[in-house]
């Protein structure tokens, strides 16, 4: 037993979606579509942030950060098994395996911090406009994306080398098209009891937890719309948190059905097809959402394009 748990895993075979050849067509060409879609969607996204200086604020500021979350996630996520389906290999080494779910849990870990601070920016925005500029400064928004980045990156370290450490005792074959980390758990030939309570505790806190201060941001802005009496104001109040909920529902709504869904549940086909659309729609579609229900990025688009067909001329 000593030995078998100092077997060497050099590389590992995806299965993917191997089951399904005559979908496996139709599902690389709708990821690719959509990976290039994602990278569009938010490259453009980041642009017209850092271009159009009437966009220089703490919320375009937190978007920048989630549109440079979704692009790193997706391509982590995707481009490893884009490019397995083309060479037809369907293998990754150890070193990449690691590298893709370290930073696949960063990214997301990232994005679940972000996206409470971001419904903060909202409630200051609404319930404090006052002291808005005063409380949501500069540096406090630095602050606040750095303290995102961070805690991403090492509760995503704490989870991978927890993970990485345990025995394998020779298993290479992954039932999944990413190194995925629940999946990856399943190869372990040791107990994995302490890891599986390591990841439970960074679950609660990066899942539950924001979404309760999420949730309680936006019973404070409704509570204040309401007393708004200008049918204008309220307009303007929920237009500027339809954007962000939206995303918030979809991007918790996904993780939730992924990662504590109940234990009854475990078909590892619907935990990818879940995986997949994590990986490639969410990312997608967060710049749709916020580009069609977001008027101040729809008139910024349009000022570049008019300034760039004048300069042209």
């Amino acid at each position: 037993m000593f030995q078998a748990n100092l077997t060497f895993v050099a590389y590992f075979i995806f299965l993917g979606f191997s089951h399904y050849p005559k979908v496996e067509v139709i599902i690389f060409a709708l990821s690719f579509l959509m990976y290039l879609i994602t990278l569009l969607g938010n490259m453009t996204l980041i642009s017209i942030t850092i271009l159009d200086s009437r966009l220089h604020t703490p919320m375009y500021f937190f978007l920048s950060n989630l549109s440079f979350l979704d692009i790193f996630y997706t391509s982590f996520g995707l481009t490893p098994m884009l490019t397995n389906f083309i060479s037809g290999e369907n293998t990754i080494s150890f070193l990449g395996c690691a590298a893709q779910m370290y930073f696949s849990l960063a990214m997301a870990s990232t994005e679940c911090v972000l996206l409470s601070m971001m419904a903060y920016d909202r409630y200051v925005a609404i319930c404090n406009p006052l002291r808005y500029p005063v409380i949501m400064n500069k540096r406090v928004c630095v602050q606040i994306a750095a303290g995102s980045w961070l805690t991403g990156c090492i509760t995503s370290l704490v989870e991978t080398v927890s993970v990485l450490q345990l025995s394998l005792c020779g298993k290479n074959i992954i039932n999944h098209f990413a190194c995925e980390f629940l999946t990856f758990l399943k190869l372990a030939c040791v107990d994995t009891s302490m890891e599986e309570l390591i990841i439970l505790v960074i679950t609660v806190f990066l899942i539950p937890m924001p979404m309760l201060l999420i949730s309680f941001s936006y019973v404070s802005i409704l509570a204040n719309v309401l007393r708004i009496s200008s049918v204008d104001g309220r307009s303007k109040a929920y237009s500027t948190c339809a954007a962000h909920l939206a995303v918030v529902i979809l991007f918790f709504g996904t993780a939730l059905s992924r990662y504590m869904k109940p234990s009854s549940i475990d078909s590892q086909e619907v935990d990818k097809f879940i995986a997949l659309v994590y990986a490639a729609v969410t990312p997608m579609l967060n710049p749709i959402i916020y580009s069609l229900r977001n008027k101040e990025v729809k008139t910024a688009v349009k000022r570049l394009l008019m300034n760039r067909s004048f300069a042209s001329s």
